[in-house]
Formats: C-alpha cells, structure tokens, sequence
C-alpha cells in the first residue's frame, strides 16, 4: 500500500535486491560455494548476515513514509501485511519441507536436537509466525524465515509506536533512536563478556541458546526498526534536504564497507545485532531523496529484481542447497550431511544463485503479485473502517 499523496520511492525497491543477494552470497559463502572466490569478496560475502539489518531499518522508513499522517484501519493494514508476506512464505515452507522433515527425523544431527524433540510445537510457531519468540525455534523448518517472524511482530508495535512517536520532536526521536541502538549494542557487548554459552559465538553456533535469544529475538532487534521510525519522521517533516543526499549515500557506504573491512577483528554478535543500522539508515535516506546520479536504481529490471528480493530471500537456500550439494544429501552419504568432503566449484555457486534469482523473478511475477491482489480484493470506502490518525 502507498500513501497516494506521496510519491514512490523506486530506488529503495532496488535496494532490496542488493540487501537480499548479500544475504545470499552469506550463505553461499557458509556452504564453501565461494572457496575459489578472492579473498576480499569472501569477507564481504561473510557479513551477508547484516542485510537483514537493512530489511529491518528500510521496514520502519517505509512504514512511516506510507501511514503516518493518514487514517487507515488496523484489519486493512493487517489483510495488507499478510497478503504481503504469508503467500510467498507458505510457499517456501512449502518446499523445504521434505528435505527439513526427512533430515530432522531421519537422521541425529546435534544442531537439530531440540527441533526434533519439539518437532510439534516448533511447526505451529513456524506457521503461526511466531518461532522468533522461542530462541531454539527461530531457525526451524527454513531457517531464513527467522525474519520474517520478527519483522510480523514489528508489524504488531506499529500502530501503537505511530501513533506515539507522532508526537516527539526530531530531536527526541533522535535520541530515542540512539538510546534504543546503543542498547541493542550493550545486549551484544554484554553477550560477549559474559558468554553464557560458554563458547565464543561464531555463524557456525546458531543453535546456542542464548546467542539465538541475542540474534533472533524481536524485542533485541526493535532498535533496527526503531531507527528506521525516526529516518521515517526526519523525511516526511523535511529533515533531510536533497543537498544531502549524496553525502548520505556516500558516508553511509564507506561506513559499511570499513566495518565489513574490519569485520574479522569485531564479535560476531555485535556485528549481528544491529551495529550497521546507523550506516544503512543514511544509505535510504540518501537514497529516498532521489539524487540524479541514483537515476539507474529506478530501471525495470532492478525494479523487477527489488519486488521479487523477497522471494528470493525466501528460497535461495533451497537452490543453494540443492545445487552445491545434491550429492551430500543422499541417504548414502548421511554421515557427511555437517560437513560436505567436496568443495563445490565457483560456477555450480553461479548456476544456483542465477537459478534463485530466476525463479524468485517467476514466483514474484505468478504468485506473489496475484495472490497479494487476490487475498488484499477490492479496497472499502474510508467511512466503512473506522481507523486511527497518527500526525505526521
């Protein structure tokens, strides 16, 4: 949905697809699809997980930038969000669930113990959208859809946190950004010191119980979104004059890539749970103010690849998977299924991530898109929901 009094902002559309296929080099990174890759482009695809940062933030700049100021009703806002991500989502479940089920109850890896103890209850919060809740959940069935569950539970603090950050200056709802950030920063920092898991966390330890409760959990994550709030308000209130928008783009760049430079020297935590947030946020802002030069992030196809980001940050890892390790998941080769003997070729991790993309495209085009518009059906006249204002 877009508020019709305000134009669209296409440069951030494409942008998610830039978010979601660093999440994706990520993983193809995790399953050593890029081992033959440079050196430089393996540390810039082993922070992938940050874009997940990035959804996070340019949820709450968009959200703000399509309701604040307006009325809207809270079950046509809910059919929007739900007609927005459950399709695509049921779908994905859809087809990671006989390799996820066959795995989990076939064979005795460690990572999936709890899953298939609480192979029940794990399921109905999957379906429910509700795993992220539950630290030894979030990664359940497909474990990428973790976002999606926090991002539903940003969608449920929405309407109270419009409505009350309507009412707070720029400069309050900056500070309220950074304390919020800085908290987020201090659980990280606070992990570390402490190490309840009593290892040191790394990509490899999702399974920890209080490193998934850190990483996953919506209230940790609120900051992100948070961040994106006030990005929102500075926007709409002419905060943010079109002079700047390079400079934000260009700062908020070079900031993500000397912390992606330096990334190996930082905690996996901290780097995890929103430390980027600051950076990206002035990335979209940049990029909303619409500067001439960002012109080409407003072309068809990197349109078309920015709606179906979602999609593809749905199920590239299915195509990962399959693709680089096909061997590996054969019932003969069981006792390999942790740790793959082959170091699959840089072109078979080219043929899966151009796989993915491609039928993220074809799933955007024949599946999303209408049964978005068929479960959303025909828009009711304002008098007939009543709603609630929030000021912009």
């Amino acid at each position: 949905m877009t508020n019709p009094d305000r134009p669209l902002l296409p440069a951030l559309t494409s942008a998610r697809f830039f978010a979601a296929f660093h999440v994706l080099l990520y993983h193809l990174w995790v399953i050593k699809g890029l081992a033959r890759a440079p050196w430089w482009f393996q540390r810039f695809a082993s922070v992938g997980y940050v874009a997940v940062t990035f959804f996070f933030v340019l949820s709450g700049f968009v959200l703000v930038y399509t309701y604040a100021g307006r009325n809207f009703g809270l079950g046509a806002f809910w059919r929007a969000r739900l007609a927005r991500l459950y399709p695509v989502y049921l779908l994905s479940l859809l087809l990671v669930a006989p390799l996820y089920f066959y795995m989990v109850l076939k064979f005795n890896i460690p990572q999936f113990a709890w899953l298939k103890a609480h192979l029940g209850l794990s399921s109905v919060l999957v379906l429910t959208m509700l795993q992220a809740w539950v630290p030894l959940a979030a990664l359940a069935w497909n474990g990428v859809a973790w976002a999606v569950s926090v991002e539903i539970s940003f969608y449920g603090l929405f309407p109270i946190l419009l409505a009350r950050f309507s009412r707070f200056s720029n400069r309050s709802l900056a500070a309220i950004s950074l304390v919020c950030w800085m908290m987020a920063i201090g659980a990280a920092l606070t992990y570390v010191v402490l190490a309840p898991d009593h290892v040191i966390a790394d990509p490899s330890k999702d399974f920890l119980p209080w490193l998934s409760a850190l990483k996953f959990n919506p209230l940790v994550r609120l900051p992100e979104f948070i961040v994106g709030l006030t990005c929102g308000y500075w926007f709409l209130r002419g905060g943010l004059r079109p002079k700047l928008a390079t400079p934000l783009v260009l700062g908020g760049t070079a900031l993500a890539l000397v912390t992606t430079a330096f990334s190996h020297q930082l905690a996996y935590p901290i780097l995890h749970t929103g430390l980027y947030a600051p950076a990206f946020a002035a990335i979209i802002c940049g990029l909303a103010l619409r500067p001439r030069w960002a012109g080409f992030l407003e072309g068809r196809w990197l349109l078309l690849l920015g709606q179906a980001s979602y999609a593809l940050f749905l199920l590239h890892l299915i195509f990962l998977g399959v693709i680089l390790y096909w061997g590996a998941l054969m019932p003969s080769r069981a006792n390999q299924l942790t740790a793959p003997p082959i170091v699959p070729s840089l072109g078979r991790g080219v043929i899966a991530t151009l796989t993915a993309t491609l039928v993220a495209v074809l799933v955007f085009k024949f599946i999303e898109e209408p049964s978005r518009r068929w479960l959303r059906g025909k828009p009711k006249p304002k008098a007939a929901t009543p709603g609630f204002a929030a000021a912009a």
